[in-house]
């Protein structure tokens, strides 16, 4: 029953969350400035009968809305930033910048669909919750700059995930199927150094050049890259080259780096190596260093319980049903991206499609025995370390086009964008429902967790006192 409800509901409701996805598409602000996105979603929970938490967890644009009465209590998680360099025009089948979107940032990730389509699923679990009477309290979490600001972290560590019974969510991709992945846990730091300026003709003995500390830093760091586990992962990006005179000695100069393992223990245990590093450079070039955690996220504790139930949902829903068209325009997105970039698609399978088509249209199918390890990093990760948490994904995208690129942001708006978006919307609404209606899938899902977790408790990976990294516009 609870099925023909959501599937309904979302039809009749979906012009309306089409046009809050293109709003936030043609906003594309970047992580902690997502000020008109995050503001869109608050005004359509208000007129949706949403009680509203906002700026939570010391984050402007972080906020709660929930709805209903008692227990349980399920969590729906939304996203809404973009990435910033992926300025592209809507739909169009080569890289142009878009004559839309004036501050060069994109929706490479999809984000607009992930929040909007979470967004829907909660407002459709609170109308079936109301007009059935039954008990029971859903949770929207609007979750600001998961691109490596990481605000669900900070959000797990000031308890607003504590009292969940269960977290779901989704991410817009190239198949459909549940994510029974296994991302990588995360810090980010800042390493600045400090020396001394000196005309570099006249006087470089008395210079103490930061640009060196920095130079060092990545030497040594590539020497590292040998004797770290298999899946650990170090990038760098220099973020303060000290100036572009060559003939002046660079006083001061930054470096940024994003440090994964698989897990929470081993990225801190590389992170401590990585700081040693930078030590040492800047010893050997006489400079001071400050070292400033960024951000951080958890890896991800799976659980089958809840995998195994949004994989039914997906199933019994069916996949979206194509026109001409939309198939067209796939095909012509399809036709620009490389064999080895369909081969990453393909890789990401529990099974390798022999034939790739240019759309998915299949369920991908579940080994639940078998999870597939993604070098990436979320902090969906730090709310599963406190909930039983699960994740769809459904084909929004050409298959073998990639995250981070332009023809997501292309294909972000168009109508295969918005099938996927409103096919997870159902999904995550019915597996929501199902655990209302389910107490012993609940509490199953609960001990599974339990066992999981193998009796350590969550320990945030940011510790208190490092203050999410808030932006001038963000603070203000």
């Amino acid at each position: 029953m609870s099925i023909h409800f959501v599937d309904d509901f979302v039809e009749t409701h979906r012009e309306t969350y089409q046009r809050l996805s293109d709003n936030v598409w043609q906003f594309a602000e970047l992580g902690y400035e997502e000020i008109d996105s995050s503001r869109a979603h608050i005004e359509q929970l208000k007129r949706a009968g949403f009680t509203l938490r906002e700026g939570v967890a010391g984050i402007p644009t972080a906020f709660v809305a929930e709805a209903g009465e008692g227990g349980p209590i399920i969590g729906i998680l939304g996203e809404f930033d973009a990435l910033s360099g992926l300025s592209q025009q809507s739909q169009a089948v080569c890289c142009q910048p878009s004559t839309e979107i004036t501050n060069g940032n994109g929706h490479g990730c999809g984000h607009h669909l992930l929040g909007t389509s979470a967004h829907l699923a909660a407002v459709a679990v609170k109308d079936y919750l109301r007009q059935h009477g039954l008990p029971g309290t859903v949770r929207f979490y609007g979750c600001p700059a998961e691109e490596g600001g990481y605000g669900k972290t900070y959000m797990a560590r000031a308890g607003l995930f504590d009292d969940l019974d269960a977290a779901l969510t989704w991410h817009p991709g190239v198949v459909n199927g549940v994510m029974n992945i296994e991302a990588l846990a995360c810090k980010t730091v800042y390493f600045r150094f400090t020396g001394v300026s000196a005309h570099a003709g006249a006087s470089p003995h008395l210079g103490r050049s930061a640009l060196d500390a920095v130079e060092l830093t990545n030497v040594g760091s590539n020497y590292l890259r040998e004797h770290m586990l298999s899946d650990a992962r170090l990038h760098y990006a220099i973020t303060n080259a000290g100036g572009v005179a060559p003939n002046v000695v660079q006083a001061n100069a930054e470096v940024m780096y994003m440090i994964r393992a698989a897990n929470n223990q081993d990225v801190s245990e590389l992170y401590e190596r990585v700081c040693a590093i930078a030590q040492g450079a800047a010893m050997m070039t006489g400079c001071t260093l400050e070292i400033a955690l960024h951000s951080a996220c958890s890896n991800i504790v799976l659980n089958t319980v809840l995998n195994e139930l949004m994989h039914e949902k997906l199933t019994v829903l069916g996949v979206p049903k194509y026109d001409d068209s939309e198939l067209g325009f796939a095909a012509a997105i399809h036709d620009t991206v490389s064999r080895q970039e369909v081969a990453m698609s393909n890789k990401m399978l529990q099974a390798a499609w022999r034939d790739p088509k240019p759309l998915y249209d299949i369920v991908e199918p579940l080994d639940s025995k078998k999870a597939l390890r993604m070098h990436g990093s979320t902090d969906v990760g730090d709310v599963s370390w406190v909930t039983p948490t699960a994740q769809c994904m459904t084909a929004c995208f050409a298959f073998g086009s990639s995250p981070h690129s332009w023809q997501w942001v292309s294909q972000g708006k168009s109508k295969i964008a918005h099938k996927g978006m409103l096919y997870a919307a159902k999904a995550i609404a019915a597996s929501a429902l199902e655990l209302f209606a389910n107490p012993a899938l609940l509490a199953a899902a609960k001990a599974e967790h339990a066992e999981r977790l193998q009796g350590s408790p969550y320990v945030c990976p940011i510790p208190e006192g490092v203050n999410p990294p808030l932006p001038a516009v963000a603070a203000a």
